[in-house]
């Protein structure tokens, strides 16, 4: 097989790309059963690309996105360049939590509400932080 004929293999962007997949999935509640239904393929095939075993194809993951609401430039951020939230990023969507935090907060229409729900959380932080420091 020469070069141009080899298979292309995944890429740590695409154990990357996938991982955030799963996040964002978990985060909302949706089996891989779920998903794969929706988008055309078997909850193996989405085990697949959440684990970046099989690279997704631009058109799938734009209905991965679609299905999941969310912009398909999500599974992206900080991938390259010489973004600030690079190191962040990756934590961010490891943690289906803080994906489910992120979630709800957008689901508060409210402005003044998410400005106490904001202020709750970065007390928290802090709080925190401070007792660790102190420890």
């Amino acid at each position: 097989m020469t070069s141009t004929n080899a298979p292309k293999l995944a890429t740590e962007a695409d154990r990357e790309i996938g991982s955030r997949i799963a996040a964002v999935r978990a985060a909302q509640g949706l089996s891989q059963t779920a998903l794969g239904h929706a988008i055309g393929v078997s909850f193996q095939q989405v085990q697949k690309y959440e684990k970046g075993r099989n690279r997704i194809g631009a058109s799938r993951l734009q209905r991965i996105a679609n299905q999941l609401k969310v912009p398909v430039e999500t599974f992206f951020a900080g991938l390259q360049g010489n973004d600030d939230r690079k190191a962040v990023v990756p934590g961010v969507f490891n943690d289906p939590k803080v994906v489910e935090l992120a979630f709800a907060f957008m689901g508060i229409a409210d402005e003044t509400t998410r400005d106490s729900v904001l202020s709750i959380v970065k007390a928290a932080a802090t709080m925190q932080q401070e007792h660790a420091a102190q420890a």
